[in-house]
């Protein structure tokens, strides 16, 4: 039986992981700091939880062991990290190292988290220019990008058979931050109104940790050194996704879509791009990966998983908080509300 050890494997890559690879016959080990955090379905299908600090090289040295048919790593976000990675990489037959698509840049150098959007010509492909490698605080918006480009740059450098992934915006049970909460948060709390900026016609490509987990099986039977894109068969729109979550928890509610009239921060959502962010998946798809489904199918364990937190008192504490800055500028109901007065009185 192949062994996979997963690092982070408690958030919704590592939990998505290990349950593909489970049900593929796999042996499967996570690393986190907290067994708590281990999902009762994954002990139950016969993961174990070891605990191992991803910045600890002794602990790490400790749950690869003798080795291991796969390392994933779902935390490696700077040069460090990557050499830490390689360590263990060594005694692997393959690796995987989740980056992201914020290290993508366009033709003016714009990526994902600067001032100025980045405007693509097309699908992203894994040959597009990426941010120069940097060694800054990978927390802030310039850092992020650079560092992920810079480990990246290292684990592709060492010669071992590393697999990076670029996935776009992740959803799935155990994220830390939910994108899909903004929808389900204004549903309980049953708004009427949804408000729209720029019409809802914001693409920023998703991806299912479902979807990665795909990837991630189709790569463990093909090692090899690469970097592949990884997002959802489908790129829907802000209107779209705002559709599926709506219709999977049965609520109706009226759709406002905002043009270039309506204030700048009203009606936004985690999903607005002024131009499509769409990955390429073609060398995937060439590599043999399937994916595990649409954006709507399978949204819907996130979706369930956030609903269950909400009706049982979120004992684990896995919802943002209310003044949560990630999430509260999207839900400002005081704002649309007065928006919306305002043009009833028009």
């Amino acid at each position: 039986m192949p062994r996979a050890l997963i690092l982070g494997g408690t958030g919704p890559i590592g939990r998505a992981a290990a349950g593909r690879l489970l049900a593929d016959g796999w042996r499967v080990d996570v690393t986190g700091r907290d067994p708590r955090r281990m999902p009762d379905g994954l002990r139950a299908a016969g993961a174990r939880f070891l605990v191992a600090d991803r910045s600890d090289p002794a602990q790490l040295k400790g749950a690869v062991r003798s080795g291991a048919d796969l390392i994933v790593d779902c935390l490696c976000y700077t040069a460090a990290d990557a050499r830490l990675l390689l360590r263990l990489a060594e005694h692997a037959t393959s690796t995987v190292l989740i980056s992201s698509r914020a290290v993508y840049v366009d033709a003016h150098g714009n990526h994902a988290n600067s001032a100025i959007p980045p405007r693509f010509d097309g699908p992203v492909r894994e040959t597009q220019p990426t941010m120069t490698p940097g060694d800054m605080d990978h927390r802030s918006p310039e850092g992020y990008g650079a560092n992920k480009a810079a480990a990246e740059r290292t684990a592709l450098d060492s010669g071992l058979p590393v697999t990076v992934i670029r996935p776009g915006l992740v959803h799935g049970p155990g994220a830390a931050n939910p994108r899909e909460w903004v929808l389900v948060k204004r549903i309980l709390d049953r708004r009427a109104t949804v408000l729209l900026a720029d019409g809802g016609r914001g693409v920023v490509h998703t991806t299912a940790a479902a979807n990665l987990a795909a990837l991630i099986a189709t790569v463990a039977e093909r090692p090899g050194t690469r970097i592949l894109n990884c997002a959802d068969p489908d790129a829907p729109s802000a209107l779209e996704i705002s559709r599926t979550v709506a219709g999977h928890l049965g609520h109706s509610w009226r759709e406002v879509l905002l043009d270039a009239t309506a204030p700048e921060w009203l009606g936004r959502t985690p999903w607005d791009a002024p131009h499509p962010v769409v990955l390429d998946m073609s060398a995937a798809h060439d590599l043999g990966y399937r994916p595990a489904g649409s954006y709507a199918r399978t949204v819907a364990a996130e979706l369930d998983w956030l609903l269950r937190a909400a009706r049982t008192g979120d004992p684990a504490g896995i919802l943002p908080a209310a003044d949560d800055p990630s999430f509260a500028p999207f839900l400002d109901y005081a704002a649309e509300d007065a928006y919306l007065a305002g043009s009833a009185r028009s």
